[in-house]
C-alpha cells in the first residue's frame, strides 16, 4: 500500500480490463518516472478521447461524428452486415480487407451469469436495419465461446424467418498449431468446416 495520490493512480489503474494489481503498481511508477510532458500528453488523450468519441447512430461502432467512417463510405455494400460484439471487433475484421459490407455492433454477447440478456444488447436496432429489406445477408462474427455461440443462435433465430440469408465465419484450427493441442470443440469445427483440396 502507498499513500494518497500514488495509491489512488494505482487503484483507478487496476479497474482497467487486463490490469492486475502488479501491472497497475508497474505502470504508475512509470508514468512517475516519465517525462511531464508524456504524461500530460496521455492525459489530454484520454480527456479527449472521452470528450469526442460516441458511438454510431447506425452501427454502434466508435465515432467522432453521428455516423462512423464505415457507414459514411458509399463504397461499401450496404446488402451485407456483418454483426459483432464490439467496436474491437470491427477493427481485427477491417485487418483482413476482406469485408466490403457493412457492421452492426451489438455491444456484447448474451450471458446470462453476466446477466446480460437479448434486451441488453443492440438487437432491437439491428432487427430495425433489415426491416427494409435491403439487406440479404447477416454475417454472424460473435466470438466462438459459449457466450458468442448463444448470440449467435439467437440471432439466427432471430433473422432466417425474414428471408435473409444467414452466415458465420468458418473456425478451427491455426495455422502453426498441432492437433494434440486443440481442444474438441475447435478440432470438432475444422472437421465440420473441412474443404476439398484440389491439384
Amino acid at each position: 500500500m502507498y499513500e494518497g495520490v500514488v495509491q489512488n493512480l494505482i487503484d483507478e489503474l487496476g479497474r482497467l480490463p487486463g490490469v492486475g494489481p502488479k501491472g497497475a503498481q508497474r505502470i504508475a511508477f512509470f508514468l512517475l518516472s516519465a517525462d511531464a510532458v508524456d504524461v500530460r500528453r496521455l492525459a489530454d488523450a484520454l480527456i479527449e478521447v472521452t470528450q469526442k468519441v460516441r458511438f454510431c447512430s447506425t452501427c454502434g461502432n466508435v465515432a467522432e461524428a453521428q455516423q462512423c467512417r464505415i457507414c459514411l463510405d458509399a463504397r461499401r455494400d450496404p446488402s451485407v452486415i456483418c454483426v459483432v460484439e464490439e467496436p474491437k471487433d470491427v477493427a481485427a475484421v477491417e485487418k483482413i480487407r476482406e469485408f466490403r459490407g457493412r457492421y452492426h455492433v451489438l455491444g456484447g454477447a448474451i450471458s446470462p451469469i453476466d446477466g446480460i440478456g437479448p434486451e441488453d444488447l443492440r438487437i432491437r436496432e439491428l432487427m430495425a436495419r433489415l426491416a427494409d429489406g435491403a439487406v440479404t445477408e447477416v454475417i454472424l462474427a460473435t466470438d466462438p465461446n459459449l457466450e458468442g455461440e448463444a448470440t449467435a443462435t439467437y440471432l439466427a433465430r432471430m433473422v432466417k424467418p425474414l428471408g435473409i440469408k444467414v452466415t458465420r465465419p468458418a473456425s478451427g484450427l491455426p495455422v502453426g498449431g498441432d492437433l494434440e493441442y486443440a481442444d474438441e470443440v475447435t478440432l470438432g469445427r475444422a472437421f465440420a468446416g473441412r474443404h476439398v483440396v484440389d491439384g
